[in-house]
């Protein structure tokens, strides 16, 4: 080669001065050069000779012409190209830093969320090439390169050049322009036809090795390699790395179907996949002509900065506020309530904030409230730098509460460079009455507390804030919450859930699309009335209507195992976890549905990672000693019972979970002794008769836990949707009476 060299310097002497060899690939040579003329250091790229023979000067710089007018912040742009005696060259920028490929020997697999940002600035300058006609047909970890944390596509067209001007003598001796383990079935077959989705095949492949540690098709030859990829399916990526999400690998198993018709119509869309985690074909995301740089934000609770510390209501609430509008804007992923307000009253910096939520921007800000006068600041940071993005001070009369919420949606839409529908100019609804928003700021405050008091209270406010307006459907929405959060627990089940739905009903006669008051009907539907088929259209519904809703997601999954969809239940868990990641709730119930499919060894880890979020969660306590019960370990299991009744908010009902764990350890009598004051205790407050039914079919009296279950039956208690694959059940499905009350409920 350094007769090659040579050649090249004597050649290109009055335009470029080459330095060194700095790669080879399967179509060119690259050297690090000097553009004389503009003082700058290039890649120049050599063909190799033998495609230069066949190419032929005149032809691949009329091709090249066309790669050249691309031009895009994640595309490498092309230079200059010509002719060097019977050499064919081109020249790009010199990028300082890697390829991805240098990064993936060094390191493999990447972490997801740089994997994911990989891939969608490969995806943003997909888009923008393919809408110009261009398909690049040669995606792999060697064509992108890494330089100061950002991606870049190189070699754009250089594959369609080469393959347009050969591709008779290619395809007869059944060769294809690309690299085998990155290639698309149809590119591999000798397709000449090829359209973008062949490289949303090459993209999906290149995230997959990303992800997985390896392309999803290797062998030891190209044509062991073609094999595999016209007849073997994509190994699921979930069984080389478990920590990938369900709607990510769906995501990306998408991308790699073998028919282009099964894939991603574009680049976009398969970006917006990856940018929303909800998965499927069909994921919601960002309409077309949106950035794909920023897409995901966090809004802190907002500092109370009034005189009267009562005021934080008011400044909880902005930020709700704020981020229930930002949830209109499609393409844009906001990090729900509970998961933001989770750093509240913490010192920590706002890039481990972004960090934990995911996200590239957060929101923070302040609120004073002075009798009718506000100041309301706030500022948008860029979670990668920690520099502003955009910055505002308020100062208004209290009436102009709305239009400010609404301003400092629209100017994050417009700092983030998310695009706005027409149909979504109006972010915040002004409410009619203040003193009735008011009232339902505070209810929602007390509502967040996740305590029976805070949430008894929510129901007062709510109330009082019909009283300043009577058709004020998010107060009829906020008390439809309250007595669906009351039931079961804390109330019996046929006193919270009827007046639930009331207030549902009454909330959608006033707003039909109110997103939060259909969740709660399919809750009701689903929960209390087993009317199934219904809850799940409902929720669905909701899930069209706000698919950042955390809630609708959980709820969708909770009543999908009733109709015999337990896997597609846990998927639904998932997502809402996924949107909300720092709520224990949702955490919870994905190691809940994973002890009910058999899965102890993963229930115990999703128990122990929802305790790592919150050590006070009992309910997580009772999975992880449901599972370690499962698999033998009374001792263990009764433990974890143990610490789970102990912590501030349990609920004595599950006391029952620690008769299970006593009759193994021999301990039948402190079991029964339980029991009995369980008993006396359910004439005094409510109990959940299901849940007794466990303790009963633990210590062998059969006949009392049916007649329980029987009482929870009448009560229409929502624990007995789970009857039919909740395992605390196990010792009494041989009994006929059994599977008679599953029949009863309507459970597939």
């Amino acid at each position: 080669m350094s007769v090659l060299l040579d050649q090249l310097k004597t050649s290109l002497a009055d335009r470029y001065e080459l330095d060194r060899e700095l790669g080879r690939g399967g179509m060119a040579t690259v050297y690090l050069a000097q553009d004389l003329r503009h003082r700058r250091p290039v890649a120049l790229k050599v063909l190799h000779p033998h495609l230069a023979m066949s190419l032929g000067p005149e032809r691949f710089l009329r091709e090249i012409q066309i790669a050249a007018r691309l031009q895009h912040p994640h595309i490498v742009p092309l230079y200059d190209s010509g002719r060097a005696d019977d050499l064919l060259y081109y020249v790009m920028p010199y990028i300082e830093g890697e390829s991805l490929r240098q990064r993936l020997d060094r390191e493999s697999p990447l972490p997801i969320d740089e994997a994911l940002k990989i891939t969608r600035a490969a995806a943003a300058a997909l888009d923008y090439a393919h809408r110009r006609e261009i398909v690049h047909r040669d995606i792999k970890p060697e064509n992108v390169m890494l330089h100061d944390g950002e991606a870049v596509v190189t070699d754009f067209g250089i594959a369609k050049a080469v393959s347009a001007a050969v591709s008779d003598s290619l395809t007869q001796t059944g060769t294809a322009v690309g690299t085998p383990a990155y290639m698309s079935p149809e590119q591999a077959g000798g397709n000449d036809e090829l359209d973008g989705r062949s490289d949303i095949y090459s993209l999906g492949a290149m995230l997959y090795e990303m992800l997985g540690g390896t392309a999803p098709f290797t062998g030891p030859t190209v044509q062991s390699i073609m094999k595999k990829l016209f007849t073997d399916p994509v190994q699921p990526l979930r069984e080389r790395r478990d920590e990938v999400p369900d709607w990510l690998e769906q995501a990306v198993m998408k991308a790699l179907e073998k028919a282009p018709a099964k894939r991603f119509e574009t680049a976009t869309q398969f970006s917006k996949a990856l940018n929303w985690p909800s998965g499927g074909s069909t994921p919601p995301g960002m309409p077309a002509g949106s950035s794909t740089g920023w897409n995901s934000i966090a809004v802190l609770p907002f500092a109370n900065m009034s005189a009267d510390p009562e005021n934080e209501y008011f400044s909880d609430g902005i930020a709700e506020e704020i981020i229930n509008a930002l949830n209109k804007i499609d393409g844009l992923r906001v990090a729900s309530r509970t998961s933001a307000f989770a750093f509240k009253g913490k010192n920590q910096d706002i890039g481990g904030i972004g960090r934990q939520l995911k996200v590239d921007a957060v929101l923070e800000g302040s609120v004073r409230k002075a009798g009718n006068r506000l100041r309301i600041t706030a500022q948008l940071v860029n979670v990668s730098d920690g520099y502003q993005l955009w910055s505002e001070r308020f100062d208004r009369q209290f009436e102009d509460v709305f239009a400010i919420q609404d301003e400092i949606s629209k100017a994050i839409a417009e700092a983030l460079k998310v695009q706005l529908g027409s149909e979504q100019q109006e972010l915040v609804a002004p409410a009619k009455n203040l003193e009735a928003y008011t009232r339902y700021l505070k209810g929602r405050f007390h509502y967040n507390k996740f305590t029976e008091a805070g949430v008894q209270k929510s129901l007062e406010l709510f109330q009082h804030a019909l009283l300043a307006d009577p058709g004020y459907g998010r107060a009829h929405a906020g008390i439809a919450d309250s007595w669906c959060r009351l039931a079961d627990d804390w109330l019996a089940p046929d006193e919270a859930y009827p007046r639930a739905k009331a207030a549902a009903t009454r909330a959608l006669q006033l707003d039909p699309d109110l997103p939060e008051a259909i969740t709660v009907l399919g809750k009701v539907l689903g929960w209390y009335e087993w009317a199934f088929e219904e809850a799940e259209a409902q929720l669905r519904r909701a899930v069209v209507l706000a698919p950042n809703n955390a809630e609708s997601h959980w709820a969708l999954g909770s009543v999908l195992p009733a109709v015999g969809r337990l896997e597609e239940g846990i998927a639904e868990l998932r997502k809402a976890a996924a949107l909300d990641p720092l709520f224990a709730l949702y955490q919870r119930w994905v190691g809940r549905f994973l002890l009910y499919i058999g899965n102890y060894d993963q229930a115990i880890a999703q128990s122990k990672t929802t305790i790592d979020f919150d050590e006070t969660f009992h309910q997580a306590y009772l999975d992880l000693g449901a599972a370690l019960l499962a698999q033998g370990n009374a001792e263990g299991a009764l433990e974890a019972f143990h610490k789970g009744q102990a912590a501030d908010t349990a609920v004595r009902s599950y006391d029952a979970f620690i008769v299970r764990a006593l009759p193994p350890l021999g301990r039948q009598d402190e079991a029964e002794e339980i029991l009995e004051r369980l008993e006396r205790e359910s004439t005094e407050h409510y109990v959940r008769s299901e849940v007794l039914a466990m303790g009963y079919a633990a210590v062998g009296n059969y006949d009392r836990a049916f007649e329980c279950l029987e009482r929870a039956f009448h009560a229409r208690s929502a624990g007995l949707i789970n009857l039919h694959i909740d395992p605390g059940y196990a010792p009494l499905r041989e009994d006929p009476r059994f599977a008679e009350l599953v029949g009863r409920i309507g459970l597939k």
